[in-house]
């Protein structure tokens, strides 16, 4: 099956879906996608601010493949064209290739290989963590009961990773010559950098936390900005966090004491800008639970079971509306986001044959 997979995820590399810019309208790859699965029902949905959500059914299956369609931005060291298909002796290089278009030009491979009862949910607006896609989805009254999310797993079949919360933080000052000795207390971006020290400590001491394999608090200040020139007062700070706790952690919890290391005279603004929860979904017990159940479905399918992941997937979302879910996909999560993302050929070939297997039984 390997020539239909690359032929396919020719033609889906070939579509520009960067997040963002989120320049991602109806057509373009979605009527890629609805030309090659010429005997499903396709409905597709504009969500707005370049979220599409495409829904393809053929007979009545309980169980759906996630897919999201959109990448992002290429960097400037690729090597080549990121939207050009590179094809070498063991990989395939392009923008998306591994993350996750592989898996959706397995998928509709496979489909075209079977005829059985299938479902597959394409969607543009993972990159940019604004979740409107599956949102929407799992508030529609779906019927399905099962849902595989077609990240790079290695062809293994994942059962928990971290769940993700982002933040914005403004901190407020008093604008005044950098003379003064009160700039200890009135600079805003002295206060975001007394913040920032407490907070990477306290994360630091999370080291001790374990769930299923994973240890410790993922935790990143990824911007900090404020202030106008060296010689004045900042009045004003912007930060931007964010955090990946384990399936244990109570993510309400930890926002609270992220927030309680602030001066409360100097934030001047807190505010969750994305929360995406953990695999499995749930408090501890139910989390296991749920996990025990993703594991019998993946035994039943004849999968191999991988370890868990630091990174975050829409699987979690699935879980927390009541599906049993798990991540299974092809290539290394390593290649994610890379200048020059590749995907094996094997890898290509061994996501497209299971797919065609589950395809070909009842689901």
């Amino acid at each position: 099956m390997l020539p239909d997979v690359l032929k396919h995820l020719e033609a889906l590399v070939g579509f520009d879906t960067r997040n963002p810019p989120r320049a991602i309208g109806t057509g373009g790859i979605f009527d890629y996608l609805r030309a090659q699965l010429p005997d499903f029902e396709v409905r597709v949905t504009d969500h707005g601010a370049g979220a599409v959500s495409m829904l393809a059914v053929r007979g009545n299956p309980t169980r759906v493949f996630n897919v999201h369609l959109d990448t992002v931005p290429g960097s400037p060291d690729w090597s080549a064209d990121p939207h050009t298909l590179r094809v070498t002796a063991d990989k395939a290089i392009g923008l998306g290739a591994c993350d996750i278009k592989g898996a959706a030009a397995g998928l509709v491979a496979a489909a075209n290989a079977t005829k059985g009862d299938a479902a597959f949910l394409f969607s543009s607006d993972e990159e940019a963590n604004d979740a409107r896609c599956i949102a929407a989805f799992l508030a529609s009254g779906h019927g399905f009961r099962e849902a595989i999310i077609a990240e790079p797993t290695l062809c293994e079949a994942v059962l928990a990773h971290r769940g993700i919360s982002s933040v914005l933080m403004r901190f407020k000052g008093q604008a005044g010559h950098a003379s003064g000795a009160d700039a200890f207390e009135l600079s805003a971006v002295h206060q975001a950098m007394r913040w920032g020290t407490q907070a990477l400590d306290h994360a630091r001491a999370q080291s001790h936390a374990r769930f299923g394999g994973l240890t410790g608090l993922r935790f990143n200040i990824g911007r900090v900005e404020g202030g106008i020139k060296a010689n004045m007062i900042a009045p004003a700070a912007e930060v931007r966090f964010g955090f990946r706790p384990l399936p244990s952690m109570d993510m309400d919890a930890m926002h609270e004491q992220f927030r309680g290391l602030a001066d409360a005279k100097a934030l001047a603004h807190y505010e969750e800008t994305f929360r995406g929860p953990s695999l499995p979904a749930g408090d501890i017990a139910r989390a296991e639970e749920n996990r025990l159940a993703a594991r019998d479905l993946a035994d039943e399918l004849g999968l191999p079971i991988g370890n868990a992941v630091d990174f975050w997937t829409e699987a979690s979302l699935f879980s927390a509306a009541g599906l049993t879910a798990f991540v299974y996909g092809p290539g290394d999560i390593a290649q994610a986001h890379t200048a020059d993302e590749w995907v094996t050929l094997e890898q290509l070939a061994t996501a497209a044959a299971t797919y065609t297997r589950l395809l070909e039984q009842t689901a």
